[in-house]
């Protein structure tokens, strides 16, 4: 029987660990990354906020992946804000559910106050990105607890949406929703 050294076998080990560690890791910005389109995001966020908890990490990762492909863009901000607020829903952790809550609402806020002018006029699957940003916002504002001080805001965030004259050529979903928003807040 031959007498193998396995000085080599450390050697390719080694040379196989620095190859490993010098290529970027799946999913980081020097690999191409597939992202959803924002229907499906959207779709996926729609269930989460409806109470199927298994969707609220697809849906924060995948609006994590759309804002981080539209630097900018307030509408993917807002979802990936209030998609990151929907985790505390699970945890039970209080420190837990706060950070995600606070990190979430952070999100919001920065979305909200990129909007300008010009956000009327651009449409995200026929509905104004400024329009969408702001029931996106306020729903979350809505469903969080009053310690959060959120629900005025979020009332009149609702009633801009309602009252906005392109509201009502919105697509006939997204009113739908602005209707539940309102009639959750009013109860």
């Amino acid at each position: 029987m031959q007498h193998r050294s396995p000085i080599p076998l450390l050697i390719a080990g080694k040379l196989a660990l620095l190859i490993a560690l010098a290529l970027p890791p799946i999913g980081s910005a020097q690999m191409p990354v597939a992202h959803p389109d924002l229907t499906t995001a959207v779709a996926t966020f729609q269930r989460a906020s409806h109470g199927d908890t298994a969707a609220i990490a697809p849906a924060l990762r995948d609006f994590t992946a759309l804002s981080a492909a539209r630097p900018g863009d307030p509408l993917t901000l807002a979802y990936a804000g209030a998609a990151t607020s929907m985790q505390a829903r699970t945890t039970w952790l209080p420190w837990k559910k706060l950070g995600h809550a606070e990190d979430g609402l952070a999100m919001i806020d920065k979305a909200l106050a990129l909007l300008t002018p010009a956000h009327d006029a651009v449409s995200a699957r026929g509905v104004p990105v400024a329009l969408e940003t702001k029931l996106t916002a306020a729903g979350t504002f809505l469903a969080l607890p009053a310690m959060f001080n959120r629900g005025e805001r979020g009332r009149r965030l609702l009633d801009e949406v309602m009252q906005h004259p392109a509201f009502r050529a919105t697509p006939a979903p997204f009113q739908d929703s602005a209707r539940q928003i309102a009639a959750k807040a009013a109860s």
